[in-house]
């Protein structure tokens, strides 16, 4: 199989990071599957990765539902054949001080930032093995390495993604699969579109790129990690974002 046939599911595809690594990964050759929680979300992302030249198909799936999940990853392997490249970028925030941070709220970031990682990754661990290569990247968050106020949920959930992507990388490696977690700093998103201002002015001067970084970014990362050539990369945590976690 020609490595310009490679398959890569990118969860959250249809929009901000998930939807920039997902046009990347199909001008690098690769038939990307976009997975998000509506068809609707994905279409224009097909569309403009057809437009391009490029291969793509989507799938209507809330990673939340575990079930769900699973099945849709083993579907993807069974209609192509095979499945190379696995990007769990899909996520939720419910931010709030810890205490005022309801049971409901933190299970929820748990279940669709770390649990339904394990469930994908569990599941696309199968033909991977079988193929003795696979490339596994987990997209995590600088939040996961150094905590942040107002997160603990979801600076949780990132450094369970940290922890899990290690032992993968243990348990995997020997059948050609590596695993590798991509931690983003702040980057310009739907989410932190909404932030004021005056917090974009205090966190820019922080980093030392001094500028808030872009989708692309990320993907270039997520390009590397998940070619052929990064095949003795693996139990790696990168952070991208511009120095801001040193």
């Amino acid at each position: 199989m020609s490595t310009e046939r490679r398959v890569a599911i990118v969860t959250g595809a249809s929009r901000g990071i998930g939807r920039a690594i997902a046009k990347r990964l199909a001008r690098d050759g690769r038939l990307v599957v976009g997975m998000a929680r509506s068809l609707d979300t994905l279409t224009s992302l097909r569309d403009e990765i057809v437009s391009a030249g490029g291969q793509a198909d989507i799938i209507a799936c809330d990673v939340g539902d575990t079930a769900a999940l699973a099945a849709a990853i083993e579907g993807v392997a069974e209609k192509h054949g095979r499945l190379d490249i696995l990007v769990n970028n899909a996520g939720i925030t419910r931010d709030g001080l810890i205490l005022r941070m309801s049971d409901e709220d933190f299970d929820a970031v748990l279940n669709v930032n770390l649990r339904s990682v394990f469930v994908a990754c569990r599941s696309a661990s199968r033909p991977m093995m079988r193929q003795k290569f696979g490339r596994i990247v987990n997209i995590g968050s600088v939040s996961g390495i150094t905590g942040n106020a107002g997160q603990a949920n979801y600076a949780a959930a990132k450094a369970g993604v940290i922890g899990l992507t290690k032992t993968i990388a243990k348990e995997l490696g020997p059948k050609g699969v590596t695993a590798n977690v991509i931690a983003p700093g702040f980057i310009e998103t739907d989410m932190t579109a909404n932030l004021a201002q005056m917090i974009k002015d205090q966190v820019v001067p922080q980093i030392p790129a001094r500028r808030v970084g872009q989708g692309e970014d990320i993907a270039e990362a997520v390009s590397y990690v998940s070619s052929d050539g990064a095949g003795y990369l693996t139990g790696q945590v990168i952070a991208v974002d511009g120095g801001l976690s040193m």
